[in-house]
């Protein structure tokens, strides 16, 4: 299996006992590459880990599916996403724009941020990411002294 294969960046059709043997056994040994393989497991924790980075949440907070979008990596990640108080909004309406805009706004900029970081994090082509918002994590107000 090669990496222009489907599938290939989930271990698909490759035992975990077999060993990576270079595309071009043909090389001789001293030129030849070996094969980096990272494991869904690995993947879906930096993909939670940039998400909970990019919406302000923790990453046990964040789910995360890894799919094929036609030989590229598909991400759908379910999140819940931080937000200020409706109270703090409806009196301050400036803080909107000041906590990086709308809910729809930040989920939007979320798949930019997650398809690019991931991307250069693990070398996988990332095609499609979905981002669906499970809930809310309201931010609580601390006082200053």
């Amino acid at each position: 299996m090669t990496t222009d294969s489907p599938g290939w960046f989930l271990g698909e059709g490759i035992p975990s006992d077999t060993p990576m043997e270079p595309a071009n056994s043909a090389l001789p040994a001293a030129t030849s590459r070996g094969r980096t393989r990272i494991v869904p497991r690995a993947l879906r924790q930096i993909v939670s880990m940039v998400t909970a980075e990019s919406l302000g949440v923790t990453p046990n907070q964040v789910g995360v599916e890894l799919g094929d979008d036609h030989g590229m990596l598909a991400l759908t990640v379910s999140t819940s996403i931080r937000v200020v108080s409706l109270q703090r909004v409806t009196s301050e309406a400036a803080l909107i724009t000041r906590t990086g805009g709308t809910i729809l706004a930040r989920s939007a900029q979320s798949q930019t941020d997650i398809r690019r970081r991931v991307g250069e994090l693990t070398g996988a082509d990332i095609g499609r990411v979905t981002v669906r918002v499970t809930g809310t994590d309201v931010a609580r107000e601390r006082r200053v002294r």
